[in-house]
């Protein structure tokens, strides 16, 4: 089984990243590695969100953004190994939008948050056109 391998300076950056955000949906990049048993995240890093309809409950990723986070990444040595992005008020589980925007191979966490804070922080990963669950383990760094 694959698993996402996130420390915790990490999750705490996501979790800080959803909050500042709500009520709208924030995302963002998973910088890292692949390792053979799944992705290992070293840095995460936010990116705009230009859909501005419905930024309650979508997102679409600047793909200039995009761009200048993954050069980063790469002239570090790491690569982008996933996508993050804020439920706001609702679950930490994909959507068919989501499904239907996603890329096999890739991590995708998502955050659940309300206005009390952080509900849930979960990651899934594409497999034949179905989101499949993936454990979230702490990584030291």
């Amino acid at each position: 089984m694959m698993s996402l391998y996130l420390p915790d300076h990490a999750r705490a950056q996501l979790e800080e990243m959803a909050r500042a955000g709500y009520p709208l949906e924030t995302c963002g990049l998973l910088i890292g590695m692949t390792r053979h048993d799944g992705s290992e995240v070293r840095r995460v890093a936010q990116a705009r969100n230009l859909n501005q309809e419905r930024a309650h409950d979508r997102y679409e990723l600047d793909p200039q953004d995009f761009l200048q986070i993954d050069e980063r990444a790469r002239a570090e040595g790491f690569e982008v190994v996933g996508v993050w992005h804020s439920h706001p008020d609702h679950p930490a589980h994909p959507s068919e939008t989501d499904r239907a925007g996603a890329w096999e191979g890739w991590a995708y966490v998502i955050v659940s948050v309300t206005s009390d804070g952080i509900a849930e922080l979960r990651c899934w990963r594409l497999n034949s056109e179905q989101f499949v669950e993936e454990p979230i383990e702490p990584c030291p760094r």
